[in-house]
């Protein structure tokens, strides 16, 4: 039996959502977020050295990182379900977003996080200046740099409303998290097919099951 450790509000509802579109038996191991650093607790330090979610472990196999997770799942359990057969352009295209998603998109959009966290993390005193920086950083580096990943995404998905060729695949999976997080802390409302790739997979059985298993979440980062 695969068990999921799942913290909330994090990265492992998409292994939550990935097993129940492959029909994949698993239980679930909760997670709370501290309260006042929202940091991990130091309970999934005991199942992986970092301590971050997702982790699964199955048999003697415990696994983290949730790229090498749903390549793990697809081998394991996927029977060639929601990935392009392998040497085609759609399984080339499957690769880059299952690694474009961790490795490119989410970095900016954790930095936007962190920089607007650090004003309220300083000393009363230097909060002015901290907040001068913060500002600064966000408007001349991040939103720029997320601006562009955004309309990078409208672009890719006006072809056939999915990441890796015409049919849905478990990148689109790996690819929800940082598309749900830039639209929940910028304006995507002028992005018509990111609006509409969130309307499909949001209204998918497997992704409601999820939610229903794993509980509703917020975006609060790694």
């Amino acid at each position: 039996m695969i068990t999921v450790h799942h913290l909330e509000n994090s990265r492992s509802q998409r292994v939550l959502w990935l097993l129940e579109e492959l029909g994949v038996p698993y239980d679930i191991r909760f997670y709370k977020r501290d309260p006042k650093t929202m940091q991990a607790p130091p309970e999934l330090r005991k199942i992986h050295p970092l301590g971050k979610s997702p982790i699964i472990t199955e048999g003697d196999v415990t696994l983290a990182e949730s790229g090498a997770i749903i390549e793990y799942l697809l081998d394991e359990h996927g029977n060639g379900r929601l990935r392009p057969a392998s040497g085609t352009p759609d399984y080339r295209s499957f690769i880059y977003w299952l690694h474009y998603a961790e490795g490119s998109a989410m970095p900016p959009l954790v930095m936007k996080l962190i920089f607007g966290m650090i004003p309220s993390k300083v000393p009363f005193l230097v909060r002015p200046i901290a907040s001068l920086i913060s500002k600064g950083v966000q408007a001349q580096l991040l939103r720029p740099e997320i601006k562009r990943h955004m309309e990078f995404w409208e672009q890719s998905l006006a072809k056939t409303g999915w990441f890796a060729g015409s049919d849905f695949t478990a990148a689109d999976i790996q690819m929800s998290f940082p598309l749900e997080i830039a639209c929940a802390r910028a304006d995507g409302a002028h992005l018509p097919h990111v609006s509409a790739f969130l309307r499909r997979i949001h209204a998918r059985p497997a992704w409601r099951r999820a939610l229903e298993r794993g509980g509703a979440y917020a975006y609060a980062g790694s």
